[in-house]
């Protein structure tokens, strides 16, 4: 009996959708990673000066602007792809294209003679990487059934730590031998996986094309439609305020850990051990133990769950902060955060996918994702330092678990209410139309 619960909890992990989802997942990191891991070593092998290096971070502002074009995906049909592959796939075959492109054009620029070029060469990596965002999402929901979004969303989620790995190591392990141009040209495999998946899956029988008499109506309704749809549902400003709140504490505190590690003294060897090794497995368990969750508990639970875990999370580290330096109290404290953030990235993310409507699901997830870091991130950069100086850290990781209560407040109202079944699109209900239909697969 017990081997047959076990069975039951791993066959989800092993179904077509969520294996296609872990592909996906290591395409999607290849970007980025060879954004934010390498470009800064390689800048800096290069003699850059570090002020210029550290701007190079405001590339992956693409990431947070990408539902500004998101619309593009939803609303412009590729001329002959898409008859043969269908929209899902045909876009994503191109941006892969564009992608693998951009990243050879990075690898063949020379910060030594032109960081101008460089810098332009970086920018079309970015967009080209958060457009691959774009559709790789979209993708994703739709292939996935409302049942399969919280196991989908962990091995996506599983997928990106295998590939950022991956990449990031692979390309210093080139780059040393024979330079970075053939380590970035040798990266462009990592977006195989995204489109082998593509072609063997095909396109998603969920996707629903937007429907339009002409191009340009079309076009119209891809820009107007995701804002039109998910304001029209009972209690949308309710929604976007959990969305934009539901995070907060959580980013604050996040931003502040190696400051606390090296105001504590650790050395760079412990916290390579304890947050990087600790907390890479730490994820790992949660993501599985959130994938597990959303299937036995169901939506509502297991966001409720990981919302208090999130918050309570942070408590650690106010204890950490007041015994000092102790490698079990940082053991401890990084286990417990990226526990609770692999559950929070499974459950959340799989509410999230719920919530886009199958017409629209590249743009409104773009702008559910961007709207879900914005605030967290602007509180984090102009006040998580001077929160700190102000009232030290035990009394700061106070406070930023403070801060994340309203947000679990405000879902368990909106559960309790019966907000979150209302607020469900087409994207998360058992039965599909136009329109959103049949039984939300919240429980």
């Amino acid at each position: 009996m017990a081997d047959g619960r076990w069975v039951g909890g791993i066959r989800p992990y092993v179904e077509a959708a969520p294996l296609a989802s872990l592909a996906l997942g290591i395409s999607s990191a290849f970007p980025l990673t060879m954004i934010n891991a390498t470009l800064a070593s390689r800048l800096a092998e290069a003699g850059i000066e570090k002020k210029s290096v550290t701007a190079f971070a405001l590339v992956i502002l693409a990431y947070n602007f990408k539902f500004l074009w998101a619309w593009i995906v939803e609303g412009v049909k590729i001329p002959l792809l898409h008859h043969l592959l269908g929209q899902r796939v045909s876009w994503l075959l191109v941006v892969a294209v564009l992608v693998c492109v951009a990243a050879i054009g990075l690898g063949l620029s020379d910060p030594r003679v032109s960081l101008a070029q460089t810098a332009m060469a970086a920018i079309a990596l970015g967009i080209a990487g958060a457009t691959f965002d774009i559709v790789i999402d979209a993708y994703r929901i739709e292939l996935l059934e409302p049942r399969q979004l919280g196991v989908g969303a962990g091995m996506g989620q599983y997928g990106w730590r295998i590939g950022s790995a991956l990449v990031a190591s692979l390309a210093l392990v080139i780059a040393s031998r024979a330079g970075w141009s053939v380590a970035y040209l040798a990266s462009c495999a990592f977006a195989l996986p995204a489109v082998l998946t593509a072609l063997v899956m095909g396109e998603p029988k969920r996707h629903h094309e937007i429907t339009a008499k002409r191009p340009a109506e079309g076009v119209v309704r891809a820009v107007i439609g995701p804002f039109a749809e998910f304001f029209r549902r009972q209690g949308a400003i309710v929604i976007l305020l959990f969305i934009l709140v539901h995070k907060i504490g959580d980013t604050i505190a996040n931003l502040t850990f190696r400051l606390l590690f090296n105001d504590l003294g650790f050395s760079k060897d412990e916290i390579a051990v304890y947050d990087v090794g600790v907390g890479f497995w730490a994820l790992l368990i949660g993501v599985f133990v959130g994938g597990v969750l959303y299937a036995r508990l169901g939506m509502k639970h297991s966001v409720l769950i990981s919302l208090i875990l999130m918050a309570v999370s942070n408590l650690s580290f106010a204890g950490l902060a007041a015994a000092g330096h102790s490698n079990w109290g940082m053991a401890g404290a990084i286990g417990f955060e990226n526990f609770a953030s692999g559950i929070g990235g499974v459950t959340v993310v799989a509410y999230f996918s719920a919530l886009t409507d199958l017409r629209f699901t590249a743009a409104q997830y773009a702008l559910i994702s961007a709207a879900a870091s914005v605030v967290g991130r602007i509180i984090s950069g102009t006040s998580a330092g001077a929160l700190v100086e102000r009232f030290g850290y035990v009394e700061f990781y106070i406070l930023t678990t403070i801060i994340a209560l309203p947000g679990v407040v405000l879902f368990w109202w909106m559960a309790r209410s019966g907000l979150v079944d209302r607020s469900i699109g087409s994207a998360g209900v058992e039965a599909q139309g136009d329109a959103p239909e049949g039984k939300p697969l919240t429980r």
